[in-house]
């Protein structure tokens, strides 16, 4: 099997020098850990692997490659962290646990993803050890995460490691412009995004232009001492709606499953999708929420270097005239100290503080620098 299963492969150096050569009929090992920033690839990759794996000597009938594509082959499973921030022991107990010593359905093989591995506590790192050190030989894990750093150092150590290339500017640019963004919009998106793809593509589109007029509204409001028409309203709502949004989408998801549930299950399965809706909104929340503030953040470190004069290095393309109005009006020691605020905060949101009065109090923090 060559290079052309991997889908731009091409592109990440190091995946490519792993990957390829543990292409059926290689060897791959037991476990990988796939790091990347999002965005980069790394979990279409991780699929087209994982359907190299499950289509090897499975018959040209069975379709196996496409169906992984698809998600509905049995012999892979996808796991996604229910929690509000962690992974729960839950997820992956029976998903994956007690799956991986069970021998395949159809194929020659099992193939466990898990994505967000950073979010994998003790108690359910834990649970996994034994599985990531000795599977079954049928078994193949492969764990995604955008912040290797925060994996624990038991689970790194008993994966082999994937790095994954953070995709230029240009290309992200190029890959939004693709979707009918205006070029400039989509140059100052892809510079916003910081090499995270789909940052770039929520910004760019759906709520993506409110949240960036949310951010830098709310950021310039702050400095200039402008409270009264309370400017982080605009984020809070953006993030109630994303909130709404997701947990829509969960309801959907349940209403169909909930009609295929015994009576006597259906408590039960009730009173665990209230706590996983509860979970889904939150988390929605709380991205929504750090999107816009690291937005606020990128809005004083622009000003900031134009205040330098390196307008080369501003990110925000499509607003520079607002950035040097804001450059003119604050000193470069003010924009930085400001951008400090706005990371204390960030972090702040993580430990389950109260949104609304993280970003009041945020505001007048800002608008007392000066």
């Amino acid at each position: 099997m060559t290079a052309n299963a991997l889908p731009e492969i091409e592109r990440h150096p190091h995946a490519q020098a792993l990957l390829v050569p543990a292409l059926p009929p290689g060897r791959a090992s037991h476990a990988y850990l796939f790091a990347g920033p999002p965005g980069s690839g790394k979990r279409a990759i991780a699929r087209a692997f994982a359907a190299a794996l499950i289509a090897d000597g499975a018959p040209a009938d069975s379709n196996a490659a496409e169906r992984v594509a698809r998600g509905t082959h049995p012999d892979l499973t996808w796991v996604t962290p229910s929690g509000a921030a962690e992974m729960l022991v839950s997820d992956i107990d029976e998903a994956v646990v007690a799956a991986a010593t069970r021998t395949p359905f159809e194929a020659r093989r099992r193939v466990f993803v898990i994505e967000q591995a950073e979010t994998m506590g003790e108690a359910s790192a834990n649970r996994m050890l034994k599985t990531l050190e000795e599977p079954p030989d049928f078994v193949h894990l492969i764990l995604l995460t955008s912040r290797p750093g925060e994996v624990l150092a038991t689970v790194v150590s008993r994966c082999q490691q994937v790095r994954f290339e953070a995709p230029s500017a240009e290309r992200l640019a190029a890959s939004l412009e693709a979707r009918g963004v205006e070029p400039l919009r989509a140059r100052a998106c892809a510079r916003l995004a910081l090499g995270d793809g789909e940052r770039a593509a929520a910004l760019a589109l759906g709520d993506g232009p409110q949240l960036r007029a949310g951010a830098e509204g709310f950021a310039e409001s702050a400095l200039r001492g402008e409270l009264d028409g309370r400017p982080w309203s605009a984020l809070l709502e953006l993030a109630k709606s994303a909130g709404e949004q997701a947990g829509a989408e969960v309801e959907a998801v349940y209403g169909e499953q909930r009609e295929l549930l015994a009576r006597s299950e259906r408590v039960r399965g009730d009173r665990e999708h209230a706590e996983r809706l509860k979970r889904v909104e939150r988390r929605a929340r709380q991205t929504s929420l750090d999107r816009g503030l690291a937005l606020c953040g990128l809005r004083y470190r622009d000003a900031a270097v134009l205040a330098h004069g390196a307008p080369e290095l501003v990110h925000a393309l499509d607003s520079t005239a607002a950035l040097e109005r804001l450059a003119a009006e604050h000193t470069p020691t003010v924009l930085h100290r400001a951008l400090v605020l706005v990371e204390d905060t960030r972090e702040a949101l993580a430990l389950n503080v109260t949104e609304e009065l993280a970003l009041e109090a945020l505001a007048y923090r800002i608008a007392a620098l000066d």
